[in-house]
């Protein structure tokens, strides 16, 4: 066994004594300078510790801790058996060199002025940053991108996002940690951009309601974020948004749900041009004098298009009462004043006035129910039905519902039929979309004024999309079969994108084994904090000639290049961040926000790269499935040997194809050489992010804390792959304006 601590040198002329590392082992020792001094009555020897309380000596105290644990790692408890006195130097000499790195204080020039014109984006729903990550590696034709906020609703995020882009690449940009469907976020996310305009917003509302691999169920809290998403897109009227999303959400509710997004989209219209279309409506009167009511709703309708703030509630509120107005008058007309103040259905119509002016309210009443619903499991049992049918009662349609039943149990005569049905029309008129209330205009249009309309219509839609776009990442130098839904809106003052061009042809993919193979030197319970050197030859007896013709020198974006290439592998171990961020620090780790603010840092080689402590017997299936090829050949075996799981699936990596789809449980995964399931990195590796991005906080959770805690393993599985998001961001940069 090694013993190790810490000494003192001679002291200097302000009396600070440097402190160095003293490592005695088999008769070697080796000093290695921790590049930290302190005064020689502040160190307690015995205690090996710096005295006091202050931060400054907290964060110094941590980072010795951490020094004399990477070296008892390294000698005492090591997967290497031997090293050499100059390896150990070398090692250790490298995690103080990161450590200096991070606490210099440099003071470099303003460096983006040298790289062109810069157009700025916001990631909403970020996650832990995939979309941010390749946008933020694109430069093209003097033009790059500038990230201003990014957004998500959970504290890990929010701490991945702080560490990677404030302290490691020292960006300004702010994140924004907070539900959109929140009354307030509009107003925060607005102040968090700081008056700045918005060029590209870009995000994946979560998949979970509409994945194809598991349930959908009504009323669940991530359904209407998508329209959350285009609240924000109508405010900030970007030049391009990007939505990505499940390949599921096309064929839910028969693809009813794609076309209603569509709808949404084309619903976004240029506030300039609503003037325009105001007084084409208002000309209508001159042909439909018998409906000049239904004209006058139809054009306050378009002009709530006009806000972006707290004056649409106003118009909305005012929209209604002018069709409360019109009931009012005709109530004398159709019922006796007695009956007027006491008949139910009299009541529900004047009710449902009033609960549709209160909508927003209701909504906000709708979310906060829904999430407790959620977080309650309130699914599959005898209550879920009273929730769902108060949240249904809640909504525009059921309440337009029930004033239509209220009116036609009434049985208004003919003389007053026209405007009991004008009142009806008018509240639906209310809930239409921007292209249903143009449907509704063209009913009062003659074949001239069709023309003339559709004229108009062409120049107040912002946004021009034609139908989404399916993406598999594999086709962006991504070493995962990974299909994703992508909604790019393109502005119409910008080049309309309607697709993204693969980087990689089918034969040119990303294999497993070149994202993994560098890594592949740890085993059973084990975590490496530094690389290793791996031999292939050694490792692939027999099969190596077949595993190194799979390895090829490429360029960033996954294309083989015969000069000037690198490997996956050397890619993320190098970054693919561009010459903007020269002065990016090293990477670090820390558990939590209190430990980033204490200074309590982790400095290693390799982050993120450790195994889970698998019990024998599930090693022994692993390791069953692995030679079987697949876990439906290996069930029998599995049987026979009495080690059959409950477990629905065990994904086995091919090493010359490209994975399945990454998700967030690591145990879906067998490592292609080895019975064990992938470390962090490794799925991050498949994901395409860089070995510099260090995921931070837990390194995975379980139960019902997967409900609120974003930990390492789902950071990753549930990230937009960067080099996907780089081959977007490209396509946007060719084309922007």
């Amino acid at each position: 066994m090694a013993t190790i601590n810490f000494y003192l040198d001679k002291v200097d002329k302000k009396g600070y004594a440097p402190i160095h590392l003293r490592i005695n082992c088999s008769g070697e020792q080796v000093k290695v300078s921790t590049g930290k001094k302190v005064k020689l009555n502040d160190f307690d020897k015995k205690l090996q510790i710096v005295k006091g309380y202050s931060v400054e000596n907290k964060s110094l105290n941590h980072y010795l801790d951490y020094l004399k644990d990477r070296a008892d790692e390294l000698l005492n408890h090591s997967y290497k058996k031997s090293y050499s006195t100059n390896e150990i130097k070398e090692i250790l000499s490298e995690y103080v060199n990161n450590y200096k790195e991070n606490h210099n204080v440099n003071i470099v020039k303003e460096q983006l002025s040298l790289y062109g014109k810069p157009f700025t984006f916001v990631d909403l729903f970020a996650g832990a940053g995939g979309f941010s990550e390749g946008f933020l590696q694109v430069e093209s034709n003097n033009k790059y991108f500038d990230f201003l906020v990014g957004n998500d609703i959970n504290e890990n995020c929010e701490l991945t996002h702080i560490v990677r882009y404030n302290h490691q690449l020292g960006l300004d940009a702010k994140f924004l940690c907070q539900d959109v469907t929140e009354p307030d976020f509009l107003d925060n996310l607005l102040e968090n951009i700081g008056g700045k305009d918005v060029d590209v917003v870009c995000g994946g509302p979560p998949c979970q309601s509409f994945s194809l691999a598991g349930k959908r169920r009504k009323f669940d809290k991530k359904d209407d974020l998508f329209s959350h998403y285009l609240e924000v897109i109508k405010v900030l009227q970007p030049k391009y948004f990007v939505m990505e999303n499940v390949k599921g959400i096309l064929t839910k509710e028969n693809g009813k749900i794609k076309e209603l997004i569509l709808n949404e989209i084309n619903s976004i219209v240029d506030i300039k041009e609503i003037p325009r279309l105001v007084f084409f409506i208002k000309s209508l009167k001159k042909t439909n004098k018998d409906n000049e009511f239904l004209i006058n709703c139809l054009i306050n309708k378009v002009e709530i298009e006009k806000y972006t703030d707290e004056k649409v509630e106003d118009a909305k509120e005012a929209y209604i009462r002018t069709v409360e107005a019109k009931f009012r008058l005709l109530t004398p007309k159709i019922v006796d004043y007695k009956t007027s103040k006491t008949d139910v259905r009299i009541s529900t119509i004047r009710h449902g006035f009033n609960l549709l002016i209160r909508n927003k309210k209701w909504e906000t009443i709708k979310r906060d129910l829904i999430k407790e619903k959620d977080f309650c499991n309130i699914d599959n049992d005898f209550f879920v039905s009273s929730f769902n049918d108060f949240l249904t009662g809640l909504s525009s349609e059921s309440i337009i519902s029930n004033i239509e039943e209220a009116f036609k149990q009434l049985n208004i005569s003919n003389e007053h039929k026209k405007t009991s049905e004008d009142i009806l029309t008018a509240i639906k008129i209310y809930t239409l979309t921007f292209d249903d209330t143009v449907e509704f205009i063209k009913s009062y249009c003659n074949k001239e004024q069709l023309g003339l309309l559709q004229e108009i219509i062409n120049e107040i839609r912002l946004y021009k999309i034609e139908a989404p776009f399916i993406a598999n990442a594999s086709n962006y130098g991504v070493p995962q079969n990974r299909e994703r839904v992508l909604f790019i809106g393109c502005r119409k003052d910008q080049k309309f994108i309607s697709e993204i061009p693969a980087t990689v042809t089918e034969d040119e993919k990303v294999t497993v084994f070149e994202a993994l193979y560098d890594l592949d030197f740890v085993g059973n319970n084990e975590e490496a904090r530094h690389y290793e050197l791996v031999d292939i030859s050694k490792q692939f007896n027999g099969t190596a000639k077949k595993m190194k013709s799979l390895l090829s020198k490429r360029a960033i974006n996954g294309k083989p290049i015969k000069t000037k290439g690198k490997t996956f592998a050397d890619w993320s171990k190098s970054g693919r961040l561009n010459g903007r961020f020269k002065n990016a620090k090293k990477p670090f780790y820390v558990r939590n926000a209190a430990a980033l603010i204490n200074d309590e840092k982790t400095y290693d080689i390799l982050h993120n790269h450790k195994t889970s402590k698998q019990g024998e017997n599930v090693v022994k299936r692993l390791d069953i499935i692995l030679k079987n090829g697949d876990y439906r050949s290996a069930k029998c075996e599995l049987d026979e040997c009495g080690l059959s799981s409950k477990k629905r699936n065990y994904n086995v990596l091919i090493p010359e194809k490209q994975s399945p789809t990454i998700m967030t449980i690591p145990d879906d995964y067998i490592h292609y050489n080895s019975p064990r399931a992938l470390t962090v990195r490794e799925m991050a590796r498949l994901q395409s992010f860089d070995d510099s991005f260090v995921f931070q906080g837990k390194r995975s959770t379980g139960g019902n804390n997967r409900k609120t805690e974003v930990p390492q393993y789902s950071l990753v599985g549930n990230a937009v792959p960067p080099l996907l998001a780089r081959a977007v961001a490209t396509e946007i940069l060719k084309n922007i304006k």
